[in-house]
């Protein structure tokens, strides 16, 4: 059976959304990745940095978001998420699919570290390129490679939902507003989503954050 590494409200909250997409039966393999002490040095068999997610497939590892749903939309056709290596899209697909890894990804970290640095110092650029890239590209097309949904809007639109909406690092534009209305909606989507709250709601990092939200808006004056 296909497993998933997994950790819940992280990168690989993607990769959960895809599994649903893909209607296959998946097992489930929690990583904690914010436990105290770090993750267990035996997870370097299967990630090399520790990290979610990864997957494993009658005796194939598999690590990296892109190489992942690269690998199981390709392995799973019937699920109509990946063109065809004939197909016209098949070059904008691929292309998303590493370009959110490979630079939407990184640029956002670096902005939300606050690191300040010159277009050729690292390899993904400009953070303002991107998002005038991302921007370009939901304005020409109403997915992120086409005229129709594919497993590169599920890694996309994992992507823009967080950093726009949650880290609030990348800048509301109407045109991501609008890519989001399209595709957060599906179905599988929403299972997944589901499925990951209740994972967080049972880590003990998610626990003790929501604990001491708590505990600060009961410290709070009454104004009313």
């Amino acid at each position: 059976m296909l497993k998933l590494y997994h950790a819940p409200w992280s990168r690989g909250s993607g990769m959960l959304w895809l599994l649903e997409e893909l209607g296959v039966e998946y097992e489930l393999v929690e990583i904690d990745i914010r436990a105290e002490g770090g993750v267990p040095e035996t997870y370097r068999a299967i990630q090399p940095n520790k990290k979610v997610p990864a997957i494993a497939l009658d005796g194939t590892i598999v690590t990296e978001r892109a190489a992942i749903t690269i690998f199981l939309a390709d392995r799973f056709p019937e699920a109509g998420l990946a063109p065809a290596v004939s197909d016209a899209d098949r070059g904008a697909y691929l292309t998303m699919l590493v370009y959110n890894d490979a630079v939407l990804d990184p640029c956002i970290s670096a902005r939300a570290h606050g690191l300040e640095y010159a277009s050729n110092d690292y390899s993904f650029g400009l953070f303002e390129d991107m998002v005038t890239y991302l921007e370009r590209v939901l304005g020409e097309r109403p997915y992120a490679a086409g005229d129709r949904f594919t497993a590169a809007d599920i890694q996309l639109g994992s992507s823009i939902g967080y950093t726009m909406r949650q880290l609030k690092a990348l800048p509301e534009k109407p045109v991501f507003i609008d890519y989001l209305d399209r595709v957060l909606e599906r179905p599988a989507n929403k299972r997944a989503e589901a499925r990951d709250t209740e994972l967080a709601m049972k880590t003990p990092f998610f626990q003790a954050m929501f604990a001491d939200s708590q505990a600060d808006q009961a410290a709070m004056p009454d104004r009313s």
